[in-house]
């Protein structure tokens, strides 16, 4: 069994739970599976995961609806949630990272592709959980940046951010000034073996800069971006 690895799968189709159940404890994963969303937050409780595979269309409560609502407490921010959905469209995956979504798996997906993909998402998790870089807090103006308690202050008022949203803000702020390219946000951040949609970077700096209320991030049109040296 591996440790630490614990996946909530979360469909209404019976069949499509079976299946990727399967394939997964084959892996050695520990899995539990539920039908619902709202069995779903229940199962958080109980199972702590730290993966989530989330269908989009469910009845009743949906995935989208389901996964703001895990967001939403902040103590579920260091699970890894990716949506499993056959809807490509541009639109249902903006809707998905505005929730609080790390990535898609569509379907339908061969065990292998599957199985690739999980551990992709796990061994980003404990790359960051394990990293040996000392503890830092970024303090630039009124804006603090505690990378320790995953804690973002702004005017001394607490920034509630998913996990990708706080990794994006403590890399452009960590060298300010400098022109992070695209690629280097998505390697950084995601992990060269993890294949994200490419309006990902740019749906998560959109709702930094909501949150932040000023234009800390600056757009480097065609390159990237840049966490600004002044206001």
């Amino acid at each position: 069994m591996q440790t630490n690895n614990r996946i909530l799968l979360v469909d209404d189709e019976k069949d499509i739970l079976e299946f990727l159940s399967y394939n997964l404890k084959k892996e050695g994963f520990e899995v539990a599976t539920c039908s619902d969303g709202q069995a779903a937050l229940d199962m958080i409780l109980e199972f702590k995961p730290n993966l989530i595979v989330l269908d989009v269309m469910m009845p009743g409560m949906d995935g989208i609806e389901t996964c703001e609502n895990i967001r939403a407490n902040p103590e579920n921010d260091s699970i890894i949630i990716t949506f499993l959905t056959a809807r490509a469209e541009d639109y249902s995956q903006v809707a998905g990272l505005n929730a609080g979504a790390d990535d898609y798996i569509y379907k339908p997906i061969k065990p292998k592709v599957l199985v690739s993909r999980v551990k992709a998402l796990l061994r980003r998790k404990v790359a960051i959980t394990t990293s040996d870089e000392p503890s830092q807090t970024i303090q630039i103006a009124n804006l603090n940046i505690n990378r320790e308690r995953y804690l973002v202050t702004l005017d001394e008022l607490p920034l509630t951010l998913p996990r990708k949203e706080f990794e994006i803000l403590y890399l452009l702020a960590s060298k300010p000034g400098k022109v992070f390219k695209r690629d280097e946000i998505f390697e950084k951040i995601w992990g060269n073996d993890v294949v994200v949609g490419g309006r990902t970077i740019d749906v998560h700096v959109r709702k930094l800069r909501e949150k932040l209320g000023r234009n800390y991030i600056e757009t480097v049109k065609g390159v990237g971006y840049k966490f600004k040296l002044d206001e």
